[in-house]
């Protein structure tokens, strides 16, 4: 039989933090697992062993943590001493204390997603790696890097952690992606059977909303191709690069980035896109070779001027150019009138839109370069013959001379 308790340690210094510690009782023999929590004398009551919250106490809130943390430590103890039970080992209390320190170092949600990102990026998918990131950061917020472990997770926390993001003004697309990637990684816990699936997403929304159009008419991308940014080499570089999108039939910044010289062949640009692997093949425009020329040639093995040195890391180097490019692009929204926030992607959305305005058919272009799945869109463009999706390209470029 094995009995787990909760103690509270006064401090020997009056009015000073006490500490809490289970005593762990097995085969009559009886051992301390020590914590890192702290509470006042006051804040604790030794006969019901739990922590005492004044309505107007100032620590309430860190009170209200401790009590749950020491709610999930005392379940994980007795489920470790259940499993050790079920199995028929003859375990000892080191044993107890030993694996709940290392399901602790293992299984807590800060570390296991560390251990998945770490995996991502050895298997060369650093920009899923980075939405991790970017998740566990923004859900380290939320805790105040205060560290949960995973079978701590429930309904409840997930509707809190939703919450707050609403009241931080996060878009709702972004908070449901942000609840996805922690959705993935508790169900990769549960597939590794580290804990029970608990469902705690059931009540916070996971879809995906249809995005505010970001599409520019033809008559406001004709502003912001003939506007005189001669003076403004930054703004001419963002310019440059958002009419070379939009040249290019609304081709991703990444896919810019990554566009190599040798991509460039007999009038033609042939290229796979980095999201979904389809193969594209773009007609070589005189258009497009004018802002070419307009930039020495790339030292790099890149095409276009956004990765300029073999030296610094490829990654860091697109992603500040993408940055800095937008930052410029918002400048130029105010100098041609446009209220939306004019970014690289709005030049992808405003093809499809000018396209769709002139006739071409939904079968080629579709609104918003596809479905309602961008990846559906251009799995579907790939298999359509090249020249007709070129013919359409050409007539988007005739109509801004």
């Amino acid at each position: 039989m094995t009995s787990i308790k909760v103690k509270f340690r006064p401090s020997t210094v009056v009015d000073k933090e006490g500490s809490i510690y289970y005593q762990i009782i097995h085969d009559r023999k009886t051992r301390q697992l020590l914590t890192d929590y702290k509470l006042l004398p006051s804040e604790w009551n030794d006969k019901r062993s739990q922590i005492v919250i004044a309505a107007n106490s100032e620590r309430r809130a860190i009170l209200v943590s401790l009590r749950e943390r020491i709610h999930w430590d005392v379940e994980r103890l007795n489920k470790i001493v259940k499993r050790f039970e079920e199995k028929g080992i003859d375990f000892a209390t080191e044993e107890v204390i030993a694996e709940f320190d290392r399901y602790s170092n293992e299984y807590s949600l800060f570390n296991f997603m560390e251990s998945v990102i770490i995996s991502l990026k050895q298997r060369g998918k650093t920009r899923t790696a980075e939405t991790y990131k970017a998740t566990l950061n923004s859900f380290k917020k939320f805790r105040n890097d205060e560290d949960i472990m995973l079978d701590a997770i429930d309904f409840e926390l997930m509707e809190n952690y939703e919450a707050h993001m609403k009241n931080k003004g996060i878009a709702p697309n972004t908070i449901s992606f942000y609840m996805r990637i922690l959705r993935a990684t508790y169900n990769r816990a549960v597939e590794k059977e580290m804990i029970e699936q608990r469902n705690p997403f059931r009540h916070v929304y996971t879809g995906v909303d249809k995005t505010v159009k970001r599409a520019l008419p033809l008559a406001i991308i004709k502003k912001i191709k003939s506007i005189d940014l001669e003076l403004d080499k930054p703004m001419d570089y963002a310019r440059d690069m958002f009419m070379l999108s939009f040249y290019l039939r609304g081709m991703s910044f990444i896919d810019m980035a990554y566009l190599r010289k040798s991509d460039l062949k007999d009038g033609f640009i042939t290229y796979r896109r980095r999201k979904t692997d389809q193969q594209l093949v773009i007609e070589w425009t005189k258009e497009m070779q004018m802002i070419l020329d307009k930039y020495p040639e790339n030292p790099t093995q890149y095409l276009f001027p956004i990765i300029r040195s073999t030296k610094a890391n490829e990654r860091n180097q697109y992603r500040n150019a993408g940055y800095n490019i937008n930052q410029a692009l918002k400048k130029i929204a105010k100098k041609v009138g446009v209220n939306i926030s004019l970014t690289m992607y709005v030049a992808r959305h405003s093809w499809a839109s000018v396209a769709k305005s002139k006739g071409i058919p939904i079968s080629v272009i579709s609104e918003g370069m596809g479905h309602d799945s961008e990846a559906t869109t251009q799995i579907y463009l790939a298999s359509l013959d090249t020249s007709v999706v070129d013919k359409a390209n050409s007539l988007i470029l005739k109509a801004l001379k």
